[in-house]
């Protein structure tokens, strides 16, 4: 297939996990001999954060403005079997209005936002998606599962909602030899929504452990916000220091957005990633998590302080590794890359079936 991805960014992973999950995918899509096109809006915050400017999977163009995009490939769009639009891409409704009226092939959208998108929409907030958009779109590809998908199709009027998790590339992400230098890391961008639980379930167990190592790796956390003095905190960590990051903890820890727990059935991409590393995670609840990993054997769960505080002082290096070789086991069967781009396919096998042309 021809493929073109409009999405928020592929160049650079700062502030954002859509890069990564751009980049495992299409490098998939690649190996399965489709032509990728990934167009990316030339914004100011990635150009001056680019850890991936120039990649080898895919061709790659950035655009400056909505009138640029559209000069320059209305052909390319009109030609492709599939284009995919994703979530937060700058001027989204006029972008995906553009491609619905443009495209021959499939159109699809990509949310690797959708709890937070649904919330925007009940706010008629409409940065990059309308509702009138919804029906329009031939595959709505979202990042949580679960109920959230008959809600797209019943009250929204998809006319196919599939999940569409994130995932990993087991190249990046997997067991390295690395000195233990944290019992308990977290990585993940600043959100106001986070910080209440990331406090609660690692920064006060922190205060309580003041002999053991703490760190949070991640952009936009506020200047005057007081760390615990066990607590380092890195400003960015790009995607190539990952893997080791995660395998220099003896846990890491998994905090979710609230909207996202409030939809459940919404794993993020770091949570696969450090399960790729082999690394043992302890999550925040939210519904659907015990689908993908079992409680107490491939994942830990802390709904408290000190259940936090009980996993890093109780548990044996033993069943900590046990836990991290089930959670890396269960990654590796379900959620690499790999498997994503052979549900995609499938995906649009289903819509060619029912009379849509590619």
């Amino acid at each position: 297939m021809k493929i073109v991805i409009l999405g928020l960014s592929l160049t650079s992973s700062w502030g954002n996990g859509h890069a990564t999950t751009f980049r495992g995918l299409i490098k998939e899509l690649t190996k399965k001999n489709h032509h990728v096109t990934f167009l990316e809006r030339d914004v100011p915050w990635y150009a001056s954060s680019r850890d991936l400017p120039n990649p080898d999977f895919c061709d790659l163009h950035l655009y400056k403005s909505l009138e640029e995009l559209k000069d320059r490939w209305h052909t390319t769009i009109k030609n492709a079997d599939l284009v995919i639009v994703g979530s937060y891409v700058p001027q989204g409704v006029k972008v995906g209005e553009w491609v619905q009226n443009t495209t021959r092939g499939i159109a699809a959208f990509y949310d690797i936002d959708t709890p937070v998108t649904l919330a925007k929409l009940e706010r008629k907030d409409y940065e990059y998606l309308k509702p009138e958009l919804i029906p329009a779109y031939d595959l709505y590809l979202s990042f949580t599962g679960g109920p959230t998908l008959d809600l797209l199709e019943k009250k929204y009027n998809s006319p196919k909602a599939k999940a569409l998790y994130c995932s990993f590339d087991p190249n990046l992400y997997h067991p390295v030899s690395c000195e233990k230098k944290w019992d308990l890391g977290y990585l993940g961008t600043y959100s106001t929504d986070r910080q209440p639980p990331l406090n609660n379930l690692m920064l006060k167990a922190a205060t309580v452990l003041p002999e053991q190592r703490f760190v949070v790796a991640g952009a936009q956390y506020p200047d005057n916000l007081r760390w615990p003095k066990n607590t380092e905190h890195i400003h960015h960590l790009p995607p190539a220091d990952h893997s080791c990051f995660y395998n220099s903890q003896r846990f890491t820890m998994n905090i979710t957005r609230a909207d996202m727990i409030r939809a459940g059935y919404s794993p993020s991409v770091r949570l696969f990633e450090a399960a790729a590393c082999g690394t043992p995670v302890i999550s925040d609840d939210w519904d659907g998590l015990t689908t993908l990993f079992k409680e107490e054997e491939s994942i830990l769960i802390a709904r408290k302080t000190s259940d936090t505080t009980s996993f890093l002082q109780e548990i044996p290096d033993s069943q900590r590794r046990s836990i991290g070789e089930n959670a890396r086991k269960v990654v590796m069967e379900n959620h690499t890359a790999a498997h994503r781009a052979a549900e995609l396919e499938e995906y649009v096998r289903e819509l060619t079936d029912i009379g849509i042309n590619v």
